[in-house]
């Protein structure tokens, strides 16, 4: 990621942790990679949490037929910690939007204020598909 992307679409995602007992937000793709992190929060640290929520996203769709035996979409996940929550939601195709925040948080205000982030910025969040992958051996006959 360069980080003239990473500064650019930084900025807005500190809009959304400005609410009361919001931390950190960060923007990732779905196979895991940091596109965007709040200032509050280490590169390191957001890269390292943007591989982590690809995957309980993962994990959440895989367990939709638990919710509902027809095909059910996934739509948010929400894990609560002692010390708070993590909320991870849909961000574009490809990718998502993640916001940590403390034990007392308005919980509906973060996720409509995460919603309005998405819908305001709209293409600005998609995250394209990587152009390498399946490029080897592409068209060859062998």
């Amino acid at each position: 990621m360069n980080d003239h992307m990473n500064n650019e679409l930084g900025w807005m995602l500190d809009e959304v942790v400005k609410m009361p007992e919001a931390r950190h937000a960060i923007l990732l793709s779905a196979d895991g990679m940091l596109r965007a992190h709040s200032a509050g929060i280490p590169r390191d640290e957001a890269e390292r949490q943007a591989a982590a929520l690809s995957g309980l996203q993962s994990i959440s769709r895989s367990t939709s037929e638990f919710c509902d035996p027809h095909e059910t979409p996934w739509q948010q996940t929400l894990v609560e910690f002692v010390g708070g929550y993590v909320f991870l939601i849909a961000a574009g195709p490809g990718a998502y939007l993640a916001v940590s925040a403390t034990e007392t948080v308005d919980m509906e205000a973060v996720s409509y204020r995460m919603q309005k982030l998405v819908d305001r910025l709209g293409k600005e969040l998609t995250s394209p598909p990587r152009q390498d992958i399946g490029r080897q051996g592409f068209g060859s006959s062998a």
